[in-house]
């Protein structure tokens, strides 16, 4: 059995089941806007071996969001934005050793087709600059060995009714915790600070352009993030374009 798996697919079956696609719609996936894939790119600031220039903070990440960085946390997903009101990013992997932070992986994403924002609301289309933590995992398919607590259930799937290109958007996902409650599925609909502010704002399966505020990345790098992000590490993302990041 998935970790959490009795008491969360039965709570994500039972109370999300006729909520989910007003709320998967209004954050993650669904035909918005075309975008071509892009290649991941080195970060500003990166030295040889994957090792920071600085290796004690994170490159292309300036004093602002270094501080949001919990002291003890030692694995941070790094979403870099091309630009302001671009769907294309590259995500990069680190660990902490140490006191050095350690690129162990990056691949080419998108985030919301908009681009990014500071005052992320719904259904702007723009994925929500800053630092959140990562709590909790799931998804249509069976748990692939997360190392966060994982909720399969069939209610996440994306509707039949979107392209056929969308419909493993939700296969595997990882709730950003942006205006929602941590320790609760993905797809759980509660949203602390107002309806206004969205959220069910996620890293999911890429389909190859931009989402509606989420992060999507290649399966194969969803598969490694389930199986490496581990809670005791206090694993967080920091995401952004490339200009509010460094500022």
């Amino acid at each position: 059995m998935a970790r959490g798996g009795g008491r969360r697919t039965a709570v994500a079956a039972a109370a999300l089941g006729s909520l989910m696609a007003v709320t998967v719609l209004s954050a993650c996936g669904g035909p918005s806007g075309d975008g071509a894939d892009s290649r991941a790119s080195k970060p500003p600031g990166e030295g040889r071996n994957g090792v920071a220039t600085d290796p004690t903070r994170i490159p292309g990440v300036g004093d602002g969001f270094q501080r949001r960085i919990p002291g003890d946390s030692r694995q941070v997903v790094v979403v870099y934005g091309d630009g302001r009101d671009s769907a294309d990013s590259t995500v990069v992997f680190y660990t902490k050793q140490g006191s050095a932070w350690h690129r162990a992986r990056s691949w080419a994403a998108h985030n919301g087709t908009k681009g990014w924002t500071t005052d992320h609301h719904e259904n702007d289309k723009r994925s929500p600059v800053g630092v959140f933590t990562l709590s909790d995992a799931g998804g249509v398919l069976p748990d692939p060995g997360a190392g966060l607590p994982y909720s399969r259930s069939a209610d996440i799937a994306a509707p039949r009714w979107w392209a056929k290109a969308y419909w493993h958007d939700f296969d595997y996902v990882i709730a950003i915790d942006y205006n929602r409650v941590k320790g609760t599925p993905p797809n759980d609909p509660t949203r602390p600070e107002g309806t206004l502010k969205g959220g069910s704002i996620w890293l999911h399966m890429d389909h190859g352009s931009g989402t509606s505020a989420c992060v999507s990345l290649p399966k194969q790098a969803m598969e490694y993030l389930l199986r490496t992000l581990d809670p005791d590490r206090h694993p967080v993302v920091v995401m952004g374009d490339r200009a509010h990041l460094k500022a």
